[in-house]
């Protein structure tokens, strides 16, 4: 029989294993952000009393001051919240909608083929913004401060200005010629018609104005009254459909996360509008029957390409704008369904993408940005936002000073036919009034007993395949540092090709895989911008890191 002293020292045994066991808060903060003085600003507000969703409001404008070719207040974007204190959980919807004008005519040449050109560029490309709608919504719901605080460092460097870095003045040659044809965004963008040289200070006080009108009147500065006209005026004389009842209809939404879990890890990520979330509970949940650990790296390639394979597939078929269309997502994300399609996947040899002809890919990049943040108190704050391609339509509306989003392309505006990214899509994807294009956004928690991470990426397409390789990588236990530098490689079913940065396969890995039927391009070009911060839950230490392939990213643990 146990005597009550040693009941006693049980208990105080039980007592004291919980309390090591127990989470250790962040004893500092992280921010990593594509740039520096996005990040900064983070840290302002929090040492003003802020917490990770008054800090991402920060960064999140000051990208669209500093980084106006990825993002920006003309544009839209996706945010996931964690709230500490009670583990609320929650995405913000900040996608750009269609107006009511939409018309899928407008989106063809002479020949009923898509004319990438008006999905592109101009004024009929761009979407109602969000990021507006959003930033106020987070502020207003789950922040400590007020817009103007909030608000006030990006207010002070689109005043003020500050020097753009070699990337920035590269995407504005880029883009020069769409630029020069609309003359605000000549005048904002170009220097006597040129793209700006190294040393140049660029000030955007309309835009700094904007921000103000925002700060003090929330969604009416923004989506009403004189703004709005200005706007609305603007994107008509230059050829578009927007009216002021798209404007004033626009609003934020809150939608659950998709949530699943990993052989042990909780994997919280966006859900559609976001195609993101849904494909990765499919890759994972497929992956998850397979021990990658024990595998030599051919082999563990290869299933994780079978698997994009098929989400991309399906990410094609099935997904659309939640308000709009049904979708089969807990089908899609069910660990039977994950059983079916690892039932079809041979150890040893390629699933030929037969369903569709192929075609090519158009173009990727990091047109997009991405922020992570972790606060003392443990909220974790994840956004990416964008206006699509390169300075998306080109189009600034005199009075603004900022770019208008080109995301009209991301709807399927011809079914079964590739947008930019060379992503198919059909009906459930058709741009309708007021609806919201499909995304491949992805912004993730990867929450485990000991760690968290909060990752995310631009990269157009292959955002959802980057955020896939991150999270298996955090997971394998490498550090932030380490997992946003790793070459990466993607498949999106169609065309049926492994697209790989140099480096990612050795001449001998890439043989292997050819002789299972992959085929294997390296590409010249590095891709995506990933940040990500991380939180060690034993000892409450932070990291963050930046990604390198960026000039001015910054991860700051303070």
């Amino acid at each position: 029989m146990t005597s009550p002293r040693a009941l006693w020292v049980l208990l105080l045994m039980a007592v004291a294993a919980g309390a090591l066991a127990a989470p250790v808060k962040p004893r500092q903060a992280a921010i990593a952000s594509a740039h520096v003085l996005a990040t900064e600003a983070g840290f302002e507000v929090l040492g003003k009393g802020g917490n990770a969703f008054d800090a991402a409001v920060a960064v999140a404008a000051t990208l669209a001051v500093v980084e106006p070719q990825s993002s920006g207040i003309g544009g839209g974007g996706l945010f996931l919240l964690q709230r500490a204190s009670d583990g609320h959980e929650v995405m913000v919807d900040a996608r750009e909608t269609a107006p009511a004008a939409v018309d899928m005519r407008d989106y063809l040449g002479a020949d009923g083929k898509p004319d990438r050109a008006r999905s592109i560029n101009g004024p009929l490309s761009a979407g109602i913004p969000g990021e507006p709608a959003g930033l106020v919504w987070i502020a207003q719901r789950y922040g400590k401060l007020p817009l103007k605080v909030s608000l006030a460092p990006a207010i002070r460097i689109a005043r003020n200005g500050f020097k753009p870095d070699g990337r920035f003045l590269k995407e504005v040659a880029m883009r020069k010629e769409v630029i020069a044809r609309y003359p605000a965004s000549a005048a904002l963008y170009l220097v006597n018609g040129e793209a700006p040289k190294p040393g140049w200070t660029f000030r955007t006080p309309d835009l700094a104005r904007v921000l103000e009108r925002i700060a003090e009147q929330g969604n009416a500065g923004f989506y009403q009254g004189d703004l709005a006209r200005t706007l609305v005026e603007g994107v008509r004389a230059a050829g578009g459909n927007w009216t002021l009842a798209d404007l004033e209809r626009y609003e934020a939404k809150e939608r659950a996360p998709i949530a699943f879990d990993y052989r042990g890890w909780r994997i919280v990520t966006a859900s559609p509008p976001s195609s993101g979330g849904v494909a990765l509970a499919e890759m994972l949940n497929v992956l998850g029957g397979y021990e990658l650990d024990r595998l030599d790296k051919v082999h563990r390639t290869h299933l994780m390409v079978e698997a994009m394979r098929r989400a991309y597939r399906d990410r094609a078929e099935y997904l659309g704008d939640p308000d709009f269309v049904p979708m089969p997502i807990a089908r899609l994300t069910s660990a039977d369904y994950a059983a079916g399609l690892r039932a079809g996947i041979h150890p040893d040899k390629a699933t030929p993408s037969e369903l569709l002809p192929p075609y090519l890919a158009g173009e990727q990049g990091s047109h997009t940005s991405h922020f992570s943040i972790i606060d003392r108190d443990g909220n974790l704050a994840a956004g990416t936002q964008t206006v699509n391609l390169i300075f998306g339509s080109g189009l600034v509306v005199a009075g603004t000073g900022f770019v208008l989003n080109d995301e009209m392309d991301d709807f399927a505006l011809v079914a079964g036919k590739p947008n930019a990214f060379g992503l198919l899509g059909n009906e459930r994807n058709a741009p309708r009034p007021g609806s919201r294009p499909l995304s491949s956004m992805s912004p993730t928690f990867v929450i485990g007993p000991d760690r968290i991470g909060v990752i995310g990426t631009p990269g157009g397409s292959r955002i959802i395949t980057m955020v896939l390789e991150g999270i298996l990588a955090f997971i394998d236990g490498q550090p932030p540092a380490q997992l946003v530098a790793n070459a990466r490689f993607h498949h999106q079913y169609l065309p049926d090709v492994i697209t790989a940065e140099k480096g990612a396969f050795s001449a001998a890995e890439t043989k292997a895989l050819e002789a299972m039927g992959h085929q294997v391009h390296e590409s010249d070009r590095r891709w995506g911008f990933m940040n990500v911060v991380s939180w060690d839950r034993r000892s409450g230490k932070l990291q963050a890191a930046a990604d390198p392939r960026g000039e001015s990213g910054s991860g700051v643990v303070r």
